[in-house]
């Protein structure tokens, strides 16, 4: 997601294949930090949109492993060093017993830290909200193109009509 900087054009289209469309025609033309909101999930829009890979996985992942290593060596040091009980015979490091604490500690971290990185990924939340157009999330959709020093607003607001928009607005704030 890109991080908004004022003033923004949105182009709003009746459907996703012009959306596809103008996100590509608007890469192409060098326009930068763009973003779109549909009301359902476009195939595609990622790359014309030019996004990168997420991060959000490999923090999931580093922080789910993090989480099983640690819940497995708490109950280890627990179990046979700090307080050896010996019960039933059975060893003091039995690693079968710790099975389901590791997953569950992986599980717990990796999933605590996936929501805590999703809202960081997305600026949310957002104190401040604006609605782009009430009929994004039912049947319409937008491309979004902040103006830049180097992009004039008559050069925005002619690519947009040209990219197929029905409806071009500014959002100053």
């Amino acid at each position: 997601m890109a991080k908004f900087t004022l003033p923004l054009w949105v182009g709003i289209f009746d459907d996703p294949d012009s959306l596809l469309e103008g996100a590509g025609q608007a890469k192409e033309k060098g326009f930068e930090d763009l973003d779109a909101f549909t009301p359902y999930p476009v195939h595609g829009l990622e790359k014309a949109l030019g996004l990168k890979r997420s991060w959000v996985p490999y923090v999931t992942l580093i922080c789910g492993l993090s989480g099983a290593t640690l819940g497995y060596l708490f109950m280890l040091w627990t179990s046979a060093i700090d307080w050896p009980l010996n019960i039933g015979g059975k060893p003091f490091h039995s690693w079968p017993a710790f099975v389901p604490i590791t997953f569950e500690m992986g599980i717990l971290l990796g999933g605590v830290s996936t929501f805590i990185a999703l809202l960081v990924a997305t600026n949310l939340p957002r104190f401040k909200p604006f609605v782009i157009d009430p009929q994004l999330t039912n049947n319409r959709f937008a491309l979004v193109i902040p103006e830049k020093q180097d992009k004039v607003r008559d050069d925005i607001e002619r690519f947009l009509k040209g990219a197929g928009a029905v409806e071009i607005k500014k959002i100053t704030g």
